[in-house]
């Protein structure tokens, strides 16, 4: 069994509080039953917002460096995550699609080593 990183994307500036109706939540925590009914899910957990993110940089001469925000700086950031174990990944993108779709977001699949 391999585990899987499923990893929910959202725009700089979604709010949840605002953004996310109770047909939303209702739909995840469904999800998330039946994940935990499957013995699939390991973890779960949402993100608070990309500004109370904290970038940690090694620099070439050692020193450490502490910044405030997300380290890549895109358009979007990691919202929240399941960490699954999975017989296959074709099982595991299959969470993914249920995830995209409860969450209204673009989803990322990513197996652990």
């Amino acid at each position: 069994m391999t585990q899987y990183l499923i990893a929910i994307h959202r725009p700089h500036g979604y709010d949840p509080v605002i953004e996310e109706d109770a047909a939303m939540a209702e739909e995840i925590d469904v999800l998330n039953h039946q994940m935990q009914e499957s013995g699939i899910i390991k973890f779960v957990g949402g993100l608070q917002q990309p500004e109370s993110a904290r970038s940690i940089h090694v620099q070439a001469n050692g020193e450490v460096d502490i910044n405030e925000g997300v380290y890549l700086k895109s358009g979007e950031h990691v919202g929240g995550f399941w960490v699954i174990e999975t017989i296959s990944l074709d099982e595991a993108l299959s969470w993914g699609q249920k995830a995209a779709i409860a969450c209204r977001a673009p989803v990322e699949v990513r197996p652990f080593y």
